[in-house]
């Protein structure tokens, strides 16, 4: 038992990051799910600029949902003073919003050279895959060393 808590002390920020990042995913998938619903209503199809709409909404409400339990429960970022926390928020978005980039264009580039195998049926699955770790990755490197940065003694 002393050792799992040991490993639990030593890992809990990547822990914490893993389960929260998933939280977030599931709350981008409710927030679009009721969106294409609250637009769909009465079984008409969605328009792509309403289910590009839904996934904007999705994105926004989940970044936020992340940004929270991301500076409360994973990075401990204890600061409320406004600036601070509006600064931090920026820098999140901001972050989130590069990493975006990859998320959209790393598939297609992968594909490009030669990673578009199809799983069960969904092509470029393995591209996606790599995608996501890649972005996961890079989602927390730069919350951890940029957004919520814990400042060094001399800093203070």
């Amino acid at each position: 038992m002393e050792t799992m808590k040991k490993l639990y002390v030593k890992y809990k920020e990547i822990l914490m990051y893993l389960i929260f990042g998933v939280a977030t995913t599931v709350v981008n998938w409710v927030v679009y799910i009721i969106c294409t619903k609250a637009l769909g209503i009465g079984g008409a199809e969605l328009s792509k600029l309403q289910i590009t709409i839904c996934n904007g909404i999705a994105w926004f409400v989940a970044v936020s949902f992340a940004f929270v339990t991301n500076k409360l429960f994973v990075f401990e970022s204890k600061s409320t003073e406004k600036s601070f926390l509006l600064l931090e928020a920026a820098k999140f978005f901001g972050a989130r919003i590069f990493s975006g980039f990859f998320e959209i264009l790393l598939p297609g580039l992968l594909m490009t050279i030669g990673l578009n195998q199809a799983v069960f049926g969904v092509e470029g699955a393995i591209a996606k895959a790599i995608t996501s770790v890649v972005v996961i990755v890079m989602n927390y490197v730069l919350s951890k060393l940029f957004v919520f940065r814990k400042k060094d003694k001399k800093d203070k």
